[in-house]
């Protein structure tokens, strides 16, 4: 997904004033709305209005009314809850869970997401997307979520989102965007937002492209997900649910000689002990430093930034690499990305952050990832192959892994992993057989969401040719 840079002064055409509503401040010129629309213009192409085409609750584009969130623990008594950071994860497994009555009631059920949607970040950063897959049915999504239902009687729901998410989409949303401190975007703002219309085998070509790319995520998530239990069941461990509680209450007595590195109770929690005793009982288990190659914490540098186009190294922050679209913060002249260059054979840990978010949470690279750079904020583990990394990668997104690594957080504000502790960190070991399963497993993860990645830029890639080309 394409976001127009705000670093440049412009100069504003006296039309465009007309043309963007009046508007004084800067939001509607900047964001390379008014060329958009100069371009669709141009098109001989039939455009549509975009409320003409959807469908559902108040007409389908909507966001939602402001809400109290009621959390519980228990999966029987929830569902899943999707924010607007949340939502451009490839992995959607440990989300919060919102109370099943609550989001069922009257005023929060038409915020269930139906595959096919569009979502649109419409609070804080504007204008993200990303399309409904199979997997995200039955979660509710935030009020900071806008939602476009397709009607499909009108149009393909895939070659509406790639559209929406395309060069010329994109600035037309963002368009839209009003406040000062924290920028939004209401429905209205958009509901007229022009839908050019090509032949019908275009569209549906582009959709399916689209639909097989959220399949394809969909079968990621299933992957994932039946190797995590295999991995538990082999290795004789219980399954165990976090439900989004990082830091719930707990009661545990330790012995003195324990408290000698760590002497903070988070550490020492039933979170963190429930895991390791349980390896510990499992009977064969080695440290991570045991299995791995290096665990390498990478030094700072200073950034020589690039154009986009200048051939240099994607560099990718430690937000964005969860993402299932991972955008690039800039590029790198090689010489200089060169160190922070990640393989198949590395996953990526964020040293840093709140222990609800991403702190201590593996990534296998995928994509632009592999063979791109990534922000020294990202731990490298290192192993010796890349089936040997898949299987590092299944264990630690399980709630054997991810607690482990959690508890070695230090500090309050801002919590930091200790690189020097995560190899202390207790992993079972399995049969090799089973053990080359469950790597290749983890490798296939990676794969499919590189696949399904590669598809959905091409139909977003298509769109857009289909626009120039008809100029």
């Amino acid at each position: 997904m394409t976001f127009t840079s705000f670093k440049n002064a412009r100069i504003v055409r006296s039309g465009w004033l007309q043309e963007g509503g009046r508007r004084l401040d800067c939001n509607p010129y900047m964001s390379g709305a008014l060329e958009a629309r100069d371009t669709l213009k141009q098109l001989k192409a039939r455009k549509d209005a975009l409320s003409t085409l959807t469908t559902g609750h108040t007409g389908g584009i909507y966001n939602g009314p402001v809400f109290a969130r009621i959390w519980v623990d228990d999966p029987r008594y929830g569902v899943p809850f999707l924010s607007n950071s949340d939502m451009l994860n490839a992995d959607l497994a440990n989300l919060p869970l919102l109370q099943r009555r609550y989001a069922e009631s009257k005023k929060l059920a038409h915020l269930e997401l139906s595959p096919g949607t569009t979502l649109i970040t419409c609070s804080g950063t504007i204008g993200r997307m990303t399309y409904v897959r199979p997997d995200m049915a039955g979660m509710w999504s935030s009020q900071h979520i806008m939602k476009v239902v397709p009607d499909p009687e009108r149009v393909p729901a895939g070659y509406l989102y790639a559209y929406l998410s395309s060069r010329y989409g994109v600035p037309l949303v963002v368009s839209g965007t009003y406040g000062a401190i924290i920028q939004h975007i209401e429905p209205e703002h958009i509901a007229e937002l022009p839908v050019p219309r090509f032949a019908p085998e275009v569209e549906q070509r582009i959709d399916q492209a689209i639909v097989r790319s959220a399949s394809l995520r969909d079968e990621a998530s299933r992957t994932l997900k039946s190797a995590t239990a295999e991995l538990l069941s082999s290795a004789g461990l219980p399954a165990m649910s976090t439900n989004g509680a990082v830091t719930p209450f707990s009661v545990s007595s330790v012995c003195a000689s324990s408290i000698q590195r760590r002497c903070d109770g988070f550490f020492h929690s039933r979170y963190h002990l429930d895991a390791t005793d349980a390896i510990k009982r499992s009977g064969r288990f080695q440290t991570l430093a045991q299995f791995t190659s290096s665990i390498v914490e990478p030094n700072r540098f200073k950034r020589v930034v690039l154009d986009a186009d200048s051939g240099g190294v994607p560099l990718f922050g430690t937000s964005s690499i969860f993402w299932s679209d991972p955008e690039a913060s800039y590029y790198l002249p090689r010489k200089l990305a060169e160190p922070y260059i990640v393989s198949t054979n590395t996953l990526l840990v964020p040293r840093s952050g709140q222990l609800q978010g991403v702190i201590g949470c593996p990534v296998l690279p995928y994509g632009e990832i592999i063979g791109g750079a990534v922000s020294e904020d990202a731990i490298r583990i290192n192993c010796h192959t890349p089936v040997e990394a898949g299987l590092l990668f299944i264990f630690l997104t399980s709630d054997y892994g991810l607690r482990q690594l959690k508890a070695r957080a230090f500090g309050s504000s801002i919590p930091h992993l200790d690189v020097r502790q995560i190899g202390e960190c207790l992993m079972p070991e399995l049969d090799q057989e089973v053990a080359d399963r469950i790597g290749r497993a983890g490798l296939k993860v990676s794969e499919l969401r590189s696949e399904a990645l590669r598809l959905e830029r091409e139909a977003r890639r298509a769109v857009e040719e289909q626009i120039e080309g008809s100029e």
